[in-house]
């Protein structure tokens, strides 16, 4: 009777207390949009913790290329897989990592197929913070890919002439960069009817990008209207720009060039997705 009682007494709601919350015009401080967008930029993170299984582009991916390419076709572009290596590694690096920028999109039409988003627009926080949220979190995967792929080219031979700091600077461009093009997926995300949809597209974008450039060879041995296309390529003028930096050199021209398309990028596709957000 005594136990009874006493979970009885724990049970039983306090009136006073109750009317106080009730009638406290006190609200919890709304998030900052920097706080609510390292939230889901944490979010995401955890993603991958809980499916490491995603690292598998980041990391197996980019050895793969690196491999192929340098021991395929090395001998016959450069005499040598390790003259070719040199000038290879810098462009595998932007696009292992320009590749991997689809995977924003897939996540951002993952959600929304799962009934996320609509929790998501009901907050009170910052509207853009999700979108943002998900590049953020990307930009592990971006630094992880880059991390990989040097460490494997330094095993190879390659030899950055820029040194420790080249790399870096050409690392946080080229990571600069993607976070810029990632915005484009993000809109596609939304605007594909399933994954498979943005994959596609993705891909359809890409794959001219990566390989109608001076990624593998020198575009000078291109026809002149194919180097017309290749010279105003935004993969062309990244990859001049890090493989200038990763040599100790600074490319004045194409890196103006790379930011102004980031900025473009940014501006252009991130006012896109946040108008089909908030229409969707």
């Amino acid at each position: 009777m005594t136990v009874t009682e006493d979970i009885e007494a724990l049970a039983a709601p306090d009136t006073n207390n109750l009317t106080e919350v009730l009638l406290d015009d006190d609200q919890p401080t709304r998030p900052s949009a920097l706080s609510a967008s390292l939230t889901f930029g944490w979010r995401a993170v955890l993603k991958i913790r809980h499916v490491p299984e995603q690292l598998f582009d980041v990391t197996a991916f980019p050895i793969m290329m690196i491999l192929m390419f340098t021991y395929l076709f090395g001998g016959a572009l450069a005499g040598s897989p390790g003259e070719y290596l040199q000038y290879l590694l810098p462009g595998i690096t932007v696009t292992s990592v320009v590749m991997i920028t689809m995977y924003t999109g897939v996540a951002v039409n993952t959600d929304i197929a799962k009934g996320v988003f609509d929790r998501f627009r009901t907050l009170p926080i910052w509207r853009p913070a999700p979108m943002v949220g998900y590049i953020l979190g990307d930009l592990l995967r971006y630094v992880l890919a880059s991390i990989v792929i040097m460490v494997v080219g330094l095993v190879l031979g390659f030899r950055p002439g820029g040194g420790f700091v080249g790399v870096v600077l050409g690392v946080a461009l080229l990571v600069a960069f993607s976070f810029a093009f990632s915005w484009v997926w993000t809109m596609f995300g939304l605007l594909m009817r399933n994954e498979k949809s943005v994959m596609g597209v993705s891909m359809f974008v890409l794959m001219p990008l990566t390989f109608l450039s001076n990624v593998y060879v020198n575009p000078e041995t291109m026809p002149g209207w194919l180097q017309a296309f290749v010279d105003v390529n935004p993969i062309t003028l990244l990859v001049r720009s890090v493989r200038a930096l990763m040599a100790g050199e600074f490319d004045a021209s194409a890196t103006t060039w790379t930011l102004v398309y980031g900025v473009v990028f940014t501006v252009v596709f991130g006012t896109l997705t946040m108008r089909l957000y908030n229409r969707k």
